[in-house]
């Protein structure tokens, strides 16, 4: 159940709040620059949610906001339909936040490090024991419990750190380039942590750019450019934006040239941007739906073609990244309201 504070919760029970984070026309103004232009942003519960974009862009103010640690300059912000301007404390309760560094409490052992941010959330010192223990487990890292923090590696830092988002039990984890730094073998075991954390319920949000990362963990992603959301929604709807049209790779034991003949005769020429040869591989490019693209695939095949590849090329989003923003402060679509 969510904190009981009369006036800003809108769902009564966890299982009616479908969506845990949103914004109105949110907007955040430091002197004379503008870090949020009227954010419009909603997050499903239960989902890993990517928010990408280059430094200034508004990210982290986003997500202090969130955290109830920044009031917004104008707009509105919940957090499991908890109002964030309005009751930042209660907020707090709900939200696990994650900072991009992680500061050593020297001479403290990881289980005091949780113990003392326990009790600064509240947690009875049984409560406080068992709950240490339990994050700890969750985080994969039980091993380290008596280390002193300051004698952590790296990436051994990062798992304190998303283990002290936990100690409270929070429904919503907002992490910082939680992988940035990390080796290759502790990113792969990050990228483990976080689905477990989705399937027992957790909605996270990430901020980070390590692009690979995020299109193999997160549910959906957001670009951010110059203070404003310039894209937003699954990777592949992303991608979509950056190439709206499809382009298939066919390769066939059959003549390419009867191959490409009849792609002709099951697409209206007007579909088709291009259809190129590549000796045995068959590339074209053209406007479709997913139900045109089986409708091809079942086509050739019934053609009498002995396909070897069908396949649909996609950018990745790193080439979305590059293609949504302008890496110079200034946006491709940004424009003052």
């Amino acid at each position: 159940m969510p904190p009981r504070v009369v006036g800003c919760v809108r769902a009564v029970r966890w299982g009616n709040v479908r969506v845990m984070i949103e914004t109105k026309s949110l907007r955040k103004q430091y002197g004379d620059v503008c870090a949020l232009h009227g954010l419009d942003l909603q997050i499903d519960s239960g989902v890993i949610f990517g928010y990408v974009g280059p430094n200034g862009a508004g990210k982290t103010t986003t997500i202090r906001i969130l955290c109830g640690l920044l009031a917004p300059t104008s707009g509105e912000a919940w957090v499991g339909g908890v109002d964030v301007v309005r009751h930042p404390d209660a907020v707090r309760s709900l939200v696990g936040y994650m900072p991009d560094f992680l500061v050593p409490y020297e001479g403290m052992r990881v289980w005091e490090y949780l113990d003392f941010f326990g009790a600064a959330y509240g947690l009875r010192r049984r409560e406080r024991r068992q709950r240490v223990d339990d994050v700890l487990d969750l985080a994969g890292a039980a091993a380290m419990r008596d280390y002193y923090v300051e004698t952590l590696s790296h990436g051994m830092r990062q798992r304190l750190g998303v283990a002290r988002t936990l100690v409270h039990d929070p429904r919503v984890l907002l992490l910082d380039e939680p992988t940035n730094g990390l080796d290759p073998r502790a990113r792969v075991e990050m990228r483990v942590l976080l689905d477990r954390l989705r399937q027992i319920g957790k909605t996270i949000v990430i901020s980070s750019h390590i692009l690979p990362e995020l299109a193999s963990v997160c549910d959906r992603v957001g670009f951010m450019e110059q203070g404003r959301l310039v894209a937003c929604g699954t990777v592949r709807e992303v991608q979509r934006q950056v190439h709206p049209h499809r382009l298939l790779e066919i390769e066939s034991l059959s003549d390419p040239g009867a191959v490409a003949e009849t792609i002709r005769q099951l697409l209206p020429g007007d579909k088709i941007d291009r259809l190129e040869r590549i000796e045995n591989l068959l590339r074209v490019q053209f406007e479709a739906t997913e139900e045109e693209i089986a409708r091809l695939l079942s086509g050739l095949v019934q053609a009498g073609h002995a396909l070897v590849a069908f396949r649909e090329v996609v950018s990745d989003l790193e080439e979305a990244f590059l293609a949504l923003t302008s890496g110079d402060g200034f946006g491709r679509r940004s424009t003052e309201p």
